[in-house]
Parts: C-alpha cells; structure tokens; sequence
C-alpha cells in the first residue's frame, strides 16, 4: 500500500528546504553559514529517507504477518 500523501510531503519539504538553502546562499553569500543551511537540507533529506526506509520495513514486516497467517 502505498501512502501518496507521505510521498506528496517529503517532495514538498524537500522542494522548500532546498528553495530556502538557495535563497540563503543569495543573502548570506558562500560564507560560514552556508554550511549550515547545507546542514539543515541534509538532515531533512535523512528524515526523509529514514520514513521511507521505515515505510519499507512496515510493507515487510505485514507480508510475513500475512503469509504466517496463512499457514
């Protein structure tokens, strides 16, 4: 099953933290807080990717549920 929301989420939140990292570049310059704006959009892609990874694990775990409840 698949959750087309969670999909519609994380593409949008990846779409603003990266809007925002490239307008911080234009204000604040290729200065020391570009590494932390670079910070802030790799720690929302991880978020990311561990929800998905998660997703993934619970897609797992309920085929084996199922196929255990079968025998």
């Amino acid at each position: 099953m698949e959750y087309p929301f969670v999909i519609m989420w994380a593409r949008s939140k990846l779409l603003i933290t990266l809007l925002l990292f490239i307008a911080a570049l234009f204000v604040k310059g290729f200065t020391h807080d570009l590494l932390l704006e670079a910070g802030v959009f790799l720690v929302s892609v991880k978020v990311i990717m561990m929800a998905y990874k998660i997703s993934v694990i619970i897609r797992e775990i309920r085929e084996i549920k199922a196929a255990i409840r079968t025998n």
